[in-house]
């Protein structure tokens, strides 16, 4: 048995094993094809979204480059859903479900099929962190390909664009003609949202984490380079078959560290904290939430990028995507360049001939000027969220925020009372109900805080949830609370009114009650929002831990 085929062999080798063989003959394999190591790709194409429409394109580059390396590959898919398309709606719901669904689909297949590598490929922002936490359970040679962005729309618009446009057409500051002119043009094709939204941002963490080939993270979605990048597959997953890297050499703890540093220096989602923590749990490495502040004091903002910034990856990608910039924190040692990746050699080697950004580019500030001197993702703890909470300051919403509450239990009444124009400045807008349990799911806040931002409000109130933000989400926004409102947490007993104080340089959010009002208000609280009692999100609400814990299901 060759050492490249230890999954593959059992399978289809020996007079026993004619059933097995006899029905992948009838898929097209041959008597040669047998003797070949097996490497299934895993697609997430489907046409319900522009992230994934193009992905089995690229499946195919992929799988012709595998087969020209004496490797045998096997396509398959797996599910994707739209967070763009679902947003605002109860089909969010189903968001971060996905994520656990694609890495069971990916083990499942894997181990039924006994492939020896594994290849997947993700567009939409929950198939990256989804495959990898499926590679990780695997844990044999794997690479990640991402499916890249897409192109900027007409006048320098995205997605975030059409939902603010949204929050404006409310306020009477555009017209509903404008907001379509806007619709109509925003998306000129495939790919995945084009700022440092979710995507891109678990997309650059995984480049930097080593599971990805240098540049894929930042590759436009059609362009030659993303045709290289997975022409470039074969060869190295025949690499890493042949020298037996897997991912547990590569996600390790200080690869971790280095994703967390890279998204941090490229303003990246909050998503990525309870993301990160999820596929750390996923190949054993001890990741938690604390780490993200401890890590983040020495970790500089320095990309102008969307939704606080001005630029699109597309931009960052024809300056040369974040490979400088990983230089530059390397150089600076503030990245572990001994950490192995799936080039079969380390992140120093990968990045010592890669040149400096150009001398007149605005879009990667230098480490002496840093846009922000320490992390943008910020955890909160105090009597609101005692377990934690996350926050996203750019410094340019302020570094605290003191308002009255005013009291949501779902994003829906939430909408209703910012269309309505109920929302004043000094607000601190509260929702609820919209954790992993209580949603159950824990959907994205993109709607609203798009809406607050087309009204002018951005800088004027506060947003807290037990539900997420968006990658696109921006302000004074702070969301993950946990413990969660449907568990027993006290954001589940705010009324309208109370004082709420969030500072981020001392990382606290508290509510300013007496204990015995706390105490009194508990005893009275019920959750007003039965779960689901079947299905999908029934399985998920009884499985599901704690945002703090990366709303896991294992």
């Amino acid at each position: 048995m060759s050492k490249k085929r230890k999954y593959s062999s059992p399978l289809v080798d020996g007079p026993l094993q004619a059933t097995s063989r006899s029905m992948l003959r009838a898929t097209g394999f041959n008597d040669e094809d047998f003797t070949k190591p097996q490497v299934g790709v895993a697609s997430t194409w489907s046409m319900v979204t522009p992230c994934n429409m193009h992905i089995n394109d690229l499946a195919s580059l992929i799988c012709d480059s595998i087969n020209e390396q004496d490797l045998k590959s096997v396509l398959f898919n797996t599910i994707t859903i739209s967070d763009g398309i679902s947003m605002g709606t109860l089909g969010m719901r189903y968001s971060l479900v996905s994520r656990e669904v694609i890495a069971d689909s990916i083990e499942t297949v894997v181990e039924c099929q006994s492939f020896d590598g594994v290849v997947a490929i993700g567009g939409c922002d929950k198939n990256m962190p989804g495959c990898l936490m499926g590679l990780a359970r695997l844990n044999r040679p794997s690479i990640f390909v991402y499916g890249g962005s897409i192109k900027p729309g007409e006048n320098h618009t995205d997605l975030v664009t059409v939902m603010e446009g949204i929050g404006s057409y409310s306020s009477n500051k555009i017209s509903e003609d404008e907001l379509i002119a806007i619709e109509k043009t925003a998306l000129p094709g495939p790919g995945s949202c084009g700022g440092m939204y979710t995507a891109n941002t678990m997309a650059s963490a995984i480049e930097a984490l080593g599971m990805s080939l240098p540049g894929s993270s930042s590759q436009d979605a059609i362009s030659n380079e993303k045709k290289l990048d997975c022409k470039s597959v074969g060869k190295a997953i025949d690499n890493l078959l042949e020298k037996d890297i897997k991912p547990s050499d590569i996600m390790t703890r200080k690869a971790f560290e280095n994703a967390i540093r890279v998204i941090i220096a490229l303003g990246g989602s909050t998503n990525a904290v309870l993301h990160l923590i999820a596929m750390a749990k996923s190949i054993d490495v001890k990741l938690e939430i604390d780490d993200f502040e401890k890590i983040g004091v020495s970790s500089p903002l320095m990309a102008d990028l969307r939704p606080s910034g001005h630029y699109l990856m597309s931009e960052l990608n024809e300056i040369g995507g974040i490979q400088p910039l990983m230089k530059t924190l390397l150089d600076a040692k503030l990245l572990h360049g001994d950490c192995l990746t799936v080039t079969g050699k380390t992140l120093a080697e990968n990045l010592k001939d890669v040149k400096p950004y150009p001398a007149n580019q605005k879009i990667i500030s230098s480490l002496d000027m840093p846009i922000k001197k320490d992390s943008h993702l910020k955890i909160l703890k105090g009597n609101l969220a005692e377990e934690g909470a996350v926050a996203k300051i750019t410094g340019k919403e302020g570094l605290n925020f003191t308002g009255k509450a005013k009291v949501f239990n779902s994003e829906e009444e939430t909408l209703e009372a910012i269309y309505g124009s109920k929302i004043k400045s000094g607000d601190v807008i509260v929702v609820r109900y919209e954790g992993p349990v209580g949603g159950p799911g824990m959907r994205e806040m993109l709607k609203p805080t798009s809406a607050i931002m087309g009204q002018g409000l951005g800088d004027k109130v506060a947003f807290l949830t037990d539900g997420r933000f968006s990658g696109g989400s921006h302000g004074f926004v702070v969301g993950h609370i946990t413990p969660e409102a449907a568990t027993g947490g006290l954001i589940g007993i705010l009324e309208d009114g109370d004082e709420i104080t969030i500072d981020a340089e001392k990382g606290t959010i508290e509510v300013n009650l007496t204990e015995e009002e706390i105490s009194s208000r508990k005893k009275k609280w019920s959750n007003p929002k039965p779960s689901p009692n079947k299905g999908v999100l029934s399985k998920y609400a009884k499985t599901v831990k704690s945002a703090s814990e990366g709303a896991v299901t294992d």
